[in-house]
């Protein structure tokens, strides 16, 4: 390893060469209190930023253990350091000046979850930490400007790495919050089952969103308030006593008037499988991990699914034991994704009758009473809602606001009246009676239960697929959201270049894969991640003989025991990664349409 002395002299040689000459620079460096490693440079001042970061040794960063000997504590406990970091950074981007992105320094920037990210980690056994980074390396058009880079190496990242990421200059009233916080989420988490239960929301909880493009809370927000039949009360080793509204397993139906607060209770149970930061207003709304948000997805491919427990004995005779598409209908993407959902192992189903196809749903009494069973090929929702969870344990909250039909298969049926929860199941039960029995209707039964769809999908690669290995991308254009896989064994660069579209889509060469309706992901690391995933799964793992859910079990004990770096397969890791769920990586690999 090299020291600071030598980098400032290797700087000042090349200073006013040609940009290319910055490449000397790339290796470690030891600085006081940390290591500085350059690890991949830009090609011009124009082109994706260079790769930087910095490694401080556990006895210097002087954490307490206590602060990260779990992993929930250790991911809590990164991403609120990367938070300090970048709003210090802020104060130092672009102040040395340049062509193109010289000056830049930039790191992830943190939404409201609390996410696991490659831009900052820490060993569990030692507490050694890397932080990584972009930095624009400074140029006078295309010739290097050495007195600037010297100025960020030297003068502003020594200032962020000591006031953000060295425990001595930290508040550790702050710290212990941090690490508080985050036990007591795991502790709800961690007690739902046990409890019966598949969501918690504390009383006082802000569950309205700043705006559609906001995920900070609402000014002047209604509290949320728990109705005292389901209101339940938790001890949580550092909060203590805790009241809110707990939803029990089975089936939950959310109903009331427009703009009474019914979709956004349910989109904060969505959020609910990530812990939030303070101050949030979602601190203490915890979902279970498993929980999928199911909607129809018009358009979106189909690869043999076993839908027939939806849909059956179409009339072009098409196979739904074994369904394919390219063009998914409303209908044949929500059952699909019910499907996917069972087999990735989700234990609680979101739907909102908003983003769902009417068909699915439900068929009312007068509809089922003029086109006769036989004439129709959908099984809808309402009649396997109950077998869901009776049988196989998979829950259910649905918001439905024009729709009473549900309330026969509910087991807990919540009004929101100006934001405010009250569970109305005896009233609304009583009056489904009533109504039934006025007008001599009655929801036809689905006597025959379904059998447990098969899972055993077994891809293989796509055709004209490539043996790649993946590195970060070196190529113009490509930032940190993109990476590039390179093949030299045939002694050509062949290149799977990996692009995502904010949190629409991730892109395999010209292939994208459309995750927009995949709408728990929270912020667009994820998908880069999937990207990455993706192509190791199809280098790796599809054979033609493992599962769906072989390939991804394999890929989670792998990003276990090797982490992402093994997944990313390149000399570094790149900085912009955040770990999406279980449930995420079954979305991608289903939406591939090459598989």
């Amino acid at each position: 390893m090299k020291t600071a002395q030598e980098l400032r002299d290797l700087l000042n040689r090349i200073d006013r060469r040609g940009y290319p000459a910055y490449k000397d620079t790339k290796g470690a460096y030891q600085f006081p209190g940390y290591v500085l490693s350059i690890d991949h440079v830009q090609g011009d001042p124009f082109a994706s930023p260079s790769k930087v970061s910095v490694h401080i040794p556990g006895k210097a960063a002087s954490f307490p253990s206590r602060l990260y000997d779990r992993p929930w504590k250790r991911i809590a406990l990164c991403d609120a350091l990367l938070r300090l970091f970048s709003r210090q950074v802020d104060d130092f981007s672009f102040k040395a000046k340049g062509s193109g992105k010289s000056g830049l320094i930039s790191v992830s920037r943190c939404g409201q979850e609390i996410l696991e990210r490659s831009a900052c980690q820490m060993d569990p056994s030692s507490g050694d930490m890397i932080l990584r980074l972009d930095i624009g390396f400074p140029a006078n058009g295309r010739t290097i400007n050495s007195g600037e880079l010297i100025k960020i190496l030297y003068d502003f990242i020594p200032v962020c790495v000591k006031k953000t990421l060295l425990y001595p200059s930290l508040d550790p009233v702050k710290m212990d919050q941090i690490m508080e916080l985050s036990q007591d989420q795991h502790t709800i988490r961690e007690q739902l089952d046990s409890l019966g239960l598949c969501a918690f929301i504390a009383n006082g909880a802000i569950l309205p969103r700043e705006s559609g493009i906001s995920q900070r809370p609402m000014k002047q927000a209604i509290p949320f308030k728990s109705p005292a039949s389901m209101e339940i009360t938790l001890n949580l080793p550092y909060a203590g006593e805790i009241t809110g509204m707990g939803i029990p397993k089975g089936v939950t139906l959310i109903v009331g008037g427009g703009y009474h607060g019914k979709s956004t209770l349910l989109e904060a149970l969505e959020r609910g499988v990530y812990d939030h930061i303070a101050g949030d207003g979602r601190e203490y709304v915890i979902t279970d991990s498993s929980a999928m948000k199911i909607r129809a997805e018009d358009g979106r491919s189909v690869r043999q699914v076993d839908i027939s427990m939806f849909i059956n004995d179409l009339p072009n005779k098409k196979d739904t034991k074994h369904f394919n598409t390219e063009d998914a209908s409303g209908s044949t993407s929500q059952a699909a994704n019910v499907v996917e959902a069972m087999e990735s192992g989700s234990r609680l189903l979101l739907i909102d009758e908003d983003t769902s196809a009417s068909n699915f749903m439900v068929r009312d009494a007068l509809m089922e009473s003029v086109v006769s069973r036989s004439c129709e090929p959908i099984t809808p929702l309402i009649h396997r809602i109950r077998q869901l969870y009776e049988d196989w344990g998979i829950s259910t909250i649905l918001v439905a606001g024009s729709s009473g039909a549900f309330f026969e298969k509910a087991d807990h049926i919540i009004q929101m009246d100006r934001y405010i929860p009250v569970e109305i199941t005896d009233l609304a039960k009583e009056k489904a009676r009533i109504y039934l029995e006025h007008t001599g209707l009655k929801n036809a039964e689905n006597d025959e239960k379904a059998p447990l769809p098969d899972f055993h999908r077994c891809p293989g690669k796509p055709s004209g697929s490539r043996e790649t290995s993946l590195r970060p991308s070196h190529s113009r254009g490509i930032t940190y959201a993109k990476g590039t896989a390179h093949s030299n064994s045939s002694g050509r660069d062949e290149r799977v270049k990996i692009r995502v579209n904010g949190r629409d889509g991730v892109s395999l060469n010209k292939e994208t894969i459309d995750l927009r309706y995949v709408e728990q992901l929270a912020d667009s690391e994820q998908l880069m991640t999937l990207g990455y995933l993706l192509n190791y799964a199809i280098k790796h793992l599809a054979n033609g003989k493992r599962t769906i859910t072989e390939i991804v079990d394999e890929l989670e004990k792998f990003l276990k025991e090797k982490g992402l770096a093994a997944i990313c397969e390149g000399s570094y890791l790149p900085a912009g990664l955040a770990m999406p769920r279980r449930q995420e990586i079954f979305a991608c690999v289903n939406r591939y349409r090459r598989l």
